[in-house]
């Protein structure tokens, strides 16, 4: 790994911390940056391919939505090919779609993956066997979730799937103070130092809003989903799967 792709944004003083955003600088290190920053990432990518290959339907469209650089737009498409679906990966940083085009370039594949440049709250979801949002909801202002989760449901075929993956609260705040300590424990098991563990906090603070795994479940019910369960879980962070 070479220097400029390694994760640094936080590791001097910044004095003021800036609101996390997904700008170039964020691009840059991104992958670096969730995979030292997320226990269990990369095995949440590989079984998002493994649900992918069980419940894409043949002619359908899967949706990757807030897609990134596109990890699980190829997590998904190399275990689908040859059904005719297409993959949909939305994302609102033209800096993150920009470098996901190029990704997407340099592994070419049989199923056909559209960039949409949108917030995922405005998008149309049709014809749909597979959601996934790894990461994603805890950007979306609580205000909305309830009618993006209702728009999935909406737009989802019998039989289909949503993945959510997030990073969870917890109660009572004990818990909750115990599960954080050791998410900082593992980043800093990666290297990362207290201040930009510190100052990462204080950056996504407001931008990233967790919620309990009991909120979350019981949203997917109230839209209509009778199966709802987390299948992976390591420290505060957790991966959901929803069948329609």
């Amino acid at each position: 790994m070479t220097d400029s792709s390694r994760d640094n944004l936080f590791s001097s003083p910044l004095g003021k911390v800036p609101s996390f955003v997904f700008d170039q600088a964020v691009v840059d290190v991104f992958p670096d940056m969730i995979s030292r920053s997320v226990p269990g990432y990369e095995t949440i990518l590989a079984h998002t391919g493994e649900l992918a290959e069980r419940f894409v339907q043949a002619n359908t469209h899967c949706y990757d939505l807030g897609c990134s650089l596109g990890a699980s737009t190829i997590a998904v498409r190399q275990r689908i090919e040859g059904r005719g679906a297409t993959i949909f990966a939305v994302d609102n940083s033209t800096a993150m779609l920009s470098k996901c085009q190029k990704i997407l370039d340099a592994r070419p594949d049989s199923t056909h993956v559209e960039l949409v440049d949108s917030d995922i709250c405005d998008i149309e979801i049709s014809n749909a066997s597979l959601v996934v949002m790894n990461f994603t909801l805890q950007f979306v202002p609580l205000a909305q979730r309830a009618a993006l989760m209702e728009k999935i449901y909406q737009g989802l075929n019998p039989g289909g799937c949503v993945i959510i993956s997030e990073k969870l609260s917890f109660e009572p705040e004990s818990l909750n103070q115990l599960l954080s300590e050791l998410h900082h424990g593992f980043k800093r098991a990666q290297g990362y130092s207290d201040l930009e563990i510190s100052q990462k906090r204080d950056s996504i603070e407001n931008v990233l809003v967790p919620e309990t795994l009991d909120s979350h479940i019981q949203r997917l019910r109230a839209c209509g989903f009778q199966s709802a369960s987390p299948w992976f879980q390591c420290f505060n962070f957790c991966s959901l799967v929803a069948i329609k």
